[in-house]
């Protein structure tokens, strides 16, 4: 039997920008279930990421040469390993799925307040399954 792993494009991101629930596109609210807590979301020129209670939803957009938009769906529960890294004015995410892949999620221009929503965050996304 053979498997084929294929490398994701985009692994890296970078957000800056905290968005409440209403500031969002209409196209990223959709995918929140209604049996969803919305807890925190961020946005960069292009992207979001959207933190539930169950679940990472994360919108990567180009509009360079080709409109695409890929949305990346993960629960908390398949994310086998993880760390959070603080940095002066940064906080990066760095994540081990049970696929295999890696995911590095950094956010930038962290004050100290900012700093401990994403650390409650990280706290919740780490306690799923346990």
């Amino acid at each position: 039997m053979a498997y084929i792993k294929f490398k994701e494009l985009a692994k890296y991101f970078d957000f800056k920008t905290e968005v409440s629930k209403e500031e969002l596109e209409d196209y990223a609210k959709e995918y929140i279930d209604e049996k969803e807590i919305f807890i925190l979301a961020y946005k960069n020129s292009k992207d979001y990421i959207i933190f539930t209670d169950k679940r990472m939803l994360l919108f990567d957009r180009d509009t360079l040469a080709v409109y695409y938009k890929k949305i990346h769906v993960i629960p908390y529960r398949s994310i086998s390993s993880s760390a959070i890294n603080f940095k002066p004015g940064k906080v990066e995410l760095l994540f081990s799925l049970d696929s295999g892949y890696q995911l590095h999620i950094n956010f930038i221009s962290m004050d100290h307040t900012k700093k401990e929503k994403l650390k409650s965050v990280y706290k919740i996304m780490t306690t799923i399954g346990i």
